[in-house]
């Protein structure tokens, strides 16, 4: 476990004191109100207030209140209860937004996201800057379809904002809440809001949360999957008259975990010692996994990650009807996150990720609104960002060879579950090279170059990413009747992109490294007999690179072992989009729209060929949507019954997709695509006592062309759904309340490629299984909750996933070039109690 004794101490001692604060203060609380669960929200999607049957698109929004009652702390549950949205959590380092099938989550440098996430306005689309704590929220909104008109230059297939509670002038308000729980689950949220006179004020919010790992480290230690967070927000707001609002606001998250358990599923658990078996292969039951000691300077298995940024915002009303908005940004993240890429007991393949980066923003928008006909803005912006990552990874060159030669388990014949005890393999290693060595005439040679390979080879392939950006836009809408307006949006973005990659080894060259460019026919026949000699010199790890290549073994080095190449590109594209809504009346209306996004052209880079060679560098073509898209919002019964659908077409143009060469991802056009589908989302407020609600997203989402013709694309369900009720009871002087909630998802495959055998040629070990996806399943949630009428506290009860549904939430990875796929198992049933305080 690891939570601190410290933080522990401080999260129940801060509670405690809130709590204190909140009960001195019970008399000078007002009554709690008696609402339904589905109170009216106002969003802002279309950077105006509205109700969301104004807005012409699919739209899903929340309140902050509304997804405190559902225990919605991160993106992955609040996407369970979104249609046509899904988010994949490996670790906070490493997500994966899905919007209608398309999926956003690759952590090189130079990616370019397709699903944006903004937290008050300010882009935080990058993979590993991106996941962070939901709390305090005043309300979530997730806009679909291509909206870069109105987002920004990264939302290729839509959007999620996240609106944080400001500092609110001329009000005082505290609140605290305590949940406790099994696996030593501990989370505390806390906010304080203080006036400063009556125009300016001072909000303060936190959320420190922890919880020991779900699945049992077999070999002792800490359990995999756990998780230690802390979030603080500062924020202040100073409104000196009507016309003028001045915003401040300041984010700050740590995450802390135990290792991911990327476990597989075809060798036993083990311990690598004595190859004694320690478990199942199952990915939720414990594993048994290995790293090299002192990896990386000391690294151990796990996460450490730390995001802050601070963002200004000024709303200035130069007359009733024109408005100037100014966002400024800057914003950094820096994450280290180690992990056994084989998934074995076996030290075989150590690897981790060392990313960084930085960015700054500037945005102007002038609107526009009189009350008339037409209303829109114009703006301007400037986007600079710089990246970094960096992935050191390190092999047992003995243990490689074996799982190459297909002998990790001792057998030439048979494929066994049991991998040999650690100490085997120098044996193991030596018997491959004779086999392989001796139709080359060179199996004399066999001993001495097994003697050469290392227990632990170690390269460090580097890429790096700047982009400057700017962009010019405007949105209008025109009301040519009471009830029919259009509006139109256009986007120009122009791109100047810096892509570097270096490559280097640590400890001397790979001796495997070389034995495969042999034995893979990479070598002409004349220098076969040298190289085999120098491999099997004495001295070959560390001799010259004048006298046998500098080898490596999934990354060669460039030039001077490590030098870094440089190359720019630059990139410029519209996006657009033009929508048409009818209203049928106040409470209805139906709409159409079609918009076309992009995303920027990518400078793609793969390391050298050759030792010391120069990398490739890729131009991949700008990847094009066109979207089409019409549907129906409505509120019914006195607004108490809201209905939405929308049925949409999707068509793409050089599709970007990633795919492994050896252990590295690399960027690729594959061709075209299509995805259609239908989302349709419903609440209903039943009675004062009862209410419920319900989404569904059909989604059917194929390559069309290219070497992923007809597969699915990967992390997207064809069928998802979600439904839940709340239902009041009074008891006493107070209520019960009762909440259970369930979503569903059909069968998800983790790669475009679907794990088809034919397409893991590039793959160092082929995988001839198909065997990484996960069946369609359901996970149930139960929440009762207990208010008194007049009082300000709360008590809770609440249990997650409580049929103990058993999935996998990742498989592959990695280890899958290898032919060792990993999975990640999903967290089973989990229980706890809260209690809540508000002033």
């Amino acid at each position: 476990m690891r939570t601190s004794i410290g933080f522990r101490t401080r999260l129940l001692c801060a509670a405690a004191g809130l709590t204190f604060a909140g009960l001195a203060n019970t008399a000078a609380a007002q009554d709690a109100p008696d609402a339904t669960e589905l109170d009216e929200i106002v969003v802002t999607a279309q950077l105006r207030a509205q109700d969301p049957i104004e807005v012409p698109f699919a739209l899903t929004a929340y309140t902050g209140d509304f997804l405190e009652k559902l225990g919605v702390q991160e993106f992955d549950q609040l996407s369970a209860f979104v249609p046509g949205f899904l988010v994949q959590n490996q670790s906070p380092n490493n997500p994966g937004f899905v919007m209608r099938g398309i999926t956003s989550d690759s952590g090189v440098s130079t990616a370019e996201p397709r699903v944006s996430v903004f937290q008050d306005g300010v882009s935080i689309s990058k993979s590993r800057g991106s996941y962070v704590e939901l709390f305090d929220l005043e309300r979530v909104e997730i806009a679909k379809g291509p909206q870069s008109t109105l987002y920004g230059r990264g939302a290729l297939i839509g959007a999620v904002n996240i609106v944080q509670n400001r500092a609110r002038p001329g009000v005082f308000d505290a609140a605290a809440s305590l949940e406790v729980g099994d696996y030593a689950y501990g989370r505390y949220d806390g906010m304080i809001n203080v006036p400063l006179g009556d125009d300016a004020a001072l909000r303060f919010a936190t959320r420190l949360k922890s919880r020991d790992g779900s699945v049992e480290n077999l070999l002792g230690g800490e359990d995999y999957n756990s998780i230690e967070t802390e979030a603080f927000r500062l924020s202040g707001a100073w409104h000196p008259s009507e016309a003028l609002r001045i915003d401040f606001i300041a984010n700050y998250q740590q995450d802390e975990a135990s290792g991911t358990s990327f476990k597989s599923n075809f060798y036993l658990p083990s311990d690598p010692t004595t190859g004694a078996v320690l478990g199942s292969s199952e990915p939720w039951e414990g594993a048994a996994l290995t790293p090299f000691a002192n990896f990386d300077g000391g690294k151990t298995l796990g996460l450490d990650r730390d995001v802050w940024g601070v963002t200004g915002l000024v709303r200035w009303d130069l007359t009733p009807s024109i408005s100037l908005n100014s966002t400024t940004a800057y914003r950094e993240f820096n994450s280290y996150e180690t992990f056994d890429a084989d998934g074995l007991s076996l030290p075989l393949l150590t690897a981790a990720e060392d990313a960084q980066g930085e960015q700054w923003s500037q945005e102007f928008r002038l609107a526009y609104d009189d009350g008339g006909r037409f209303s829109g803005f114009i703006g301007a912006g400037w986007f600079r960002e710089e990246g970094f990552q960096r992935t050191p990874t390190q092999f047992d060159e003995r243990m490689a060879l074996a799982q190459l030669g297909g002998l990790l388990d001792g057998s030439p014949t048979a494929a066994g579950r049991n991998t040999l005890p650690s100490a085997a393999y120098s044996t193991v290693a030596a018997g491959f090279l004779t086999a392989a060595l001796t139709p080359l005439g060179a199996g004399a040679l066999a001993a001495p170059i097994a003697a050469n390979l290392k227990s632990g080879h170690i390269e460090t392939p580097i890429n790096s990413a700047e982009l400057t950006s700017y962009d010019i836009f405007a949105d209008v809408t025109f009301k040519a009747t009471e009830r029919l307006e259009f509006a139109a949006g256009l986007r120009y973005t122009t791109d100047d992109k810096t892509t570097g990659y270096a490559s280097s080894v640590a400890n001397g060259r790979s001796i495997a490294g070389g034995l495969l460019a042999i034995l893979s026919g990479a070598v002409p026949p004349a220098q076969v007999p040298g190289l085999l000699a120098g491999l099997a010199n004495p001295n070959a790890v560390n001799l010259p690179a004048n006298v046998l290549p500098l080898f490596g073994l999934t990354s060669q080095p460039t030039a001077n072992n490590g030098d870094f190449v440089y190359q720019d590109l630059e990139d410029d594209g519209f996006t657009w989009r033009l929508t048409a809504r009818y209203a049928l009346s106040d409470d209805a209306s139906v709409y159409a729209n079609y918009a076309r996004g992009r995303r920027p052209q990518v400078l793609s880079v793969s390391g050298p060929s050759a030792p010391l060679g120069a990398p490739t560098f890729n131009v991949i073509d700008a990847e094009t949507v066109d979207s089409y898209e019409v549907g129906a919002k409505t509120a019914l019964m006195d607004r108490r019954l809201r209905l939405e659908g929308a049925i949409f077409h999707y068509a793409y143009e050089n599709f970007q997709t990633t795919i492994q060469n050896g252990t590295t991802f690399i960027t690729t056009n594959a061709g075209e695509a299509t995805s259609y589908g239908f989302e349709g989302q419903t609440t209903y407020e039943v009675s004062d006592a009862f209410d419920v609600f319900a989404t569904y997203a059909y989604n059917h989402s194929r390559f069309e062309a290219g070497i992923f013709d007809g597969n699915r694309f990967r992390l997207s369900p064809d069928h998802k759904a979600s439904i839940g009720a709340t239902w009041r009871v009074t008891a006493g002087d107070g209520r019960i309340e009762v909440q259970p909630t369930y979503t569903w998802q059909s069968k998800t495959f983790f790669d475009d490629n679907n794990d088809l055998p034919s397409l893991q040629t590039r793959n160092f070990v082929a995988d001839l299984v198909q065997d990484e996806f996960q069946d369609s399943y359901g996970l149930l949630n139960l929440r009762i909750r207990y208010a008194p009428n007049s009082g300000n506290w709360g008590v809770e009860a609440f249990g997650d996933n409580i049929l103990d549904e058993e999935y996998i939430k990742d498989a592959g990875n990695t280890g899958d070039a290898l032919g060792l796929p990993t999975f990640i198992a999903g967290r089973g049933a989990s229980y706890g109690v809260g209690f809540t305080v508000r002033y």
